[in-house]
């Protein structure tokens, strides 16, 4: 199984970008998707999560109204668009697979990409 993260970077705050997680070696359609960051020092947290058919979404109070989390089954693809980009965003961002739901808590996850830097200015 892979998980590879991409579209991290640079922006300046106020800024946009969107990740993607290409998945393989795994029936994608059957796996709920979470995104999770970790800044240095800090636990790694949950930012996103979508259900298997995308009909559900949960997202991180200070990330609500500003990233949107998607999904392509047919790629074997999830996505975060992340606007309004802040400084505290600052982190490795991480796609996580999981058999059991959106769930927050990271053990919950069984496969994981190894993640991509953003980095947000002020």
């Amino acid at each position: 199984v892979q998980l590879v993260e991409s579209g991290g970077g640079l922006v300046q705050a106020g800024g946009s970008l969107r990740l993607s997680c290409a998945a393989s070696g795994l029936t994608f359609s059957r796996y709920a998707m979470g995104w999770f960051r970790q800044a240095p020092g800090k636990e790694r947290e949950l930012v996103a999560a979508i259900t298997t058919s995308s009909r559900i979404t949960r997202y991180a109070d200070s990330v609500k109204g500003r990233f949107t989390s998607s999904r392509d089954n047919a790629k074997n693809t999830v996505f975060l668009q992340m606007n309004d980009l802040k400084p505290e965003d600052t982190a490795v961002y991480y796609c996580g697979a999981s058999r059991w739901g959106i769930d927050a808590i990271p053990g919950q996850y069984d496969y994981w990409g190894q993640g991509t830097q953003v980095t947000v200015s002020s």
